[in-house]
């Protein structure tokens, strides 16, 4: 579980002496460097490195790194809103010790997620992961609930030799195919064996629908370290394809058509040790407060995807008929829908019940997409939100039918999704209004960024940076 606590100046009690005991034993196993990771607005992972025998120093004073990335662009040019974009002021990153992994696939590496505070002390007010830690402690504060989450990793592995950033697939073979599996076996495996000695817990690793696609799912844990996991996992991915000639792709979309990468992300409350979408007299067994929580999301999703969906790439993959869930809509096990049920298999549903929220890609900053997430089934949660008449098949077929059930296209640029997260009052006050505005800005400069491109230039502008 991750310590909710917020970092102070000096280390919080015993931290100094464990961060001593901690560099030590990293420093015996070889381990020269640190990696310090954050992501930032626009979803990209950034770092500062120390030297293993300065982490005591870090946990007890954090390490200078400019506010000036919360509005940075995935091109790395820069924007600004009333606070944020200039080049003023500093912030302390302070490494999260519960969470520190030797980095199997990066020799002398070991890997960190960090919290920013204010050079005066206060948690700063665009650190996403302090904003998803604020969300889940409202949320047991408030509700008496807790979650464990999960994100999917879908990638394109290409070949690193691809003349003038092109996107050659890496593997043949069909969708889900053998073949792909025997032609990155050498590589698949030493990812497996790297992601066992980091302590990440994979569930499946398999070729997916894509050109050279394929996907890694990981076992929940609570939302700040899920995000923690899902920025680690990619750092490994990208390391262990590296070794083996490949460039990865974690981009919403490679090319200008098909299918493109998402990150979808599993989510289930509970209460007192108990899944609340197990087990209980609403539909598919769901609890009321389930079946509330879920109507929440539902209902702020086209705001959200200005979060969850936030790069002008991400909507060459939200297209209909590609399971990229694009309808205001839910159902059992059902892929078209935005919002799918899943109950796990019988024996184990207590368990593994929860929902897959499919409009998310990895360009979303997870700690954002998380804790907006959770923040809208809340607001469902509080008011008693009733969960709207499931849909079974394809939305896109429902007609006439659609408008009556309150099954809607969602947003299909992020102009839009930008329009209706300015409308949504709910998920911008749960993220501040410093976190807000920078969302915000983020986005408009990305749409300015790739004006007048076509898809296919859109794509490539996005391939590699994620």
């Amino acid at each position: 579980m991750t310590t909710l606590a917020d970092p102070v100046p000096g280390g919080r009690p015993g931290e100094t002496e464990r961060a001593g005991a901690l560099s030590g034993e990293l420093a015996a196993r070889g381990v020269h460097g640190i990696v310090l990771s954050y992501v930032d607005t626009a979803g990209i992972g950034r770092v500062k490195t120390i030297p293993t025998a300065r982490l005591p120093a870090a946990v007890a004073w954090g390490v200078g790194m400019s506010p000036v990335f919360d509005t940075f662009l995935a091109d790395d040019s820069i924007v600004g809103t009333d606070v944020l974009g200039s080049p003023d002021g500093d912030l302390r990153l302070y490494p999260d010790l519960d969470h520190v992994a030797v980095l199997a696939a990066q020799p002398g590496w070991a890997w960190a997620p960090v919290d920013r505070i204010t050079q005066d002390g206060e948690p700063h007010p665009a650190c996403s992961r302090t904003f998803l830690r604020r969300v889940v402690a409202r949320a047991a504060r408030e509700h008496g609930v807790t979650f464990r989450a999960a994100v999917e990793i879908e990638f394109a592995a290409g070949l690193a030799s691809a003349p003038g950033g092109a996107f050659v697939p890496a593997v043949s073979g069909p969708a889900y195919g053998a073949t792909r599996q025997v032609e990155l076996s050498d590589c698949t495996a030493e990812l497996l064996a790297a992601c066992a000695a980091q302590g990440v817990d994979v569930e499946q690793v398999h070729p997916e629908y894509a050109a050279g696609q394929f996907e890694v799912s990981v076992g929940a844990l609570d939302p700040v370290a899920a995000a923690d996991r899902s920025v680690l996992l990619r750092q490994t991915v990208r390391a262990v394809a590296q070794r083996h000639g490949l460039r990865v792709s974690f981009a919403p979309a490679v090319s200008g058509e098909g299918v493109g990468n998402g990150g979808h992300l599993h989510l289930s409350a509970w209460r007192d040790g108990v899944n609340l979408h197990s087990g209980g007299t609403g539909r598919h067994g769901m609890t009321p407060d389930a079946e509330s929580f879920a109507a929440g999301i539902l209902g702020h999703l086209p705001g959200l995807l200005a979060v969850t969906a936030p790069s002008p790439a991400s909507y060459l993959r939200l297209r209909p008929a590609q399971w990229a869930g694009v309808f205001t809509a839910w159902g059992l096990e059902t892929r078209e829908t935005a919002v799918r049920v899943i109950t796990g298999t019988a024996g184990l549903r207590d368990q593994a019940a929860n929902l897959e929220v499919k409009p998310v890609d990895l360009a979303a900053n997870p700690y954002l997409a998380l804790g907006s997430v959770i923040a809208a089934g809340l607001d469902g949660l509080a008011a008693g939100a009733p969960l709207p008449e499931a849909t079974t098949g394809d939305p896109a077929r429902l007609g006439a039918e659609a408008a009556r059930r309150g099954v809607h296209r969602l947003p299909v640029s992020l102009e839009a999704a930008v329009a209706a997260f300015r409308r949504d009052d709910v998920v911008r006050a749960a993220l501040g209004t410093v976190l807000a505005d920078a969302v915000i800005a983020v986005r408009l400069g990305e749409i300015a960024a790739v004006a007048g491109l076509d898809d296919d230039q859109v794509a490539a502008a996005y391939r590699w940076v994620y």
